[in-house]
């Protein structure tokens, strides 16, 4: 697998990053190409192991009947964090509405998993994953239910992730744009500003990290 690091302050440098943005989100998409040359793309569950994205199907479909005659894909993850309305910076120019967001990019090669093993691994991975107070038995090897479900494995061949939190403009600029959005107050608000680096206390905002991946 290749971690891509492009050029440019929107790039994801630390492949930590990537693995934890992809532990966190629960939706990806994977694009596959169908009998007519088009593609496909479909949101799934997932779980990223092993440096492999993992996921659960049914047996039959579309998807599975693309892989079986070209097994490139490309999958995609990706959380916006805060849209930024244009009057943030202009109170009559709304070409300057921009968003804050998070997203991680795959091209590689799709497989069915066979081993019974591998599956049970991978499973167990979703489960632990979008299940984490447990209150249900691990699926073992052994079991029937294993025939009555589909493995997909991506295995990544370039992998590259871009993401804007601040990191793109001045101190000064984005300590500006944080109390922006702590005023607009929307739902995502709260996370945002931890995204980046801020901490809401009492007082107003502090800055506790720099948002440099």
């Amino acid at each position: 697998m290749t971690f891509v690091q492009l050029v440019g302050v929107l790039q994801i440098r630390s492949f930590q990053r990537v693995k934890q943005f992809l532990h966190e989100e629960h939706v990806g998409r994977i694009s596959s190409i169908d009998e007519n040359g088009y593609p496909q793309i479909i949101p799934m569950n997932f779980v990223f192991l092993d440096n492999a994205i993992y996921m659960h199907s049914h047996t039959r479909g579309e998807k599975l009947d693309n892989i079986g005659r070209n097994n490139k894909v490309g999958f995609e993850a990706d959380r916006e964090l805060e849209f930024l309305p244009s009057y943030f910076e202009d109170p009559t120019n709304a070409s300057l509405a921009d968003t804050l967001y998070i997203s991680i990019v795959i091209k590689g090669s799709a497989y069915l998993v066979t081993d019974k093993e591998e599956k049970t691994l991978a499973l167990n991975g979703l489960m632990e994953k979008y299940q984490p107070e447990g209150m249900y038995d691990p699926i073992k090897s052994t079991m029937r239910v294993l025939d009555g479900v589909a493995v997909i494995k991506i295995v990544p061949e370039i992998l590259h992730g871009k993401y804007k939190i601040g990191q793109h403009i001045s101190t000064k600029d984005r300590i500006d744009l944080a109390e922006k959005i702590l005023k607009r107050n929307t739902p995502s608000a709260q996370t945002t500003l931890k995204i980046m680096g801020f901490e809401v206390t009492e007082s107003g905002l502090v800055m506790v990290d720099e948002p440099v991946w």
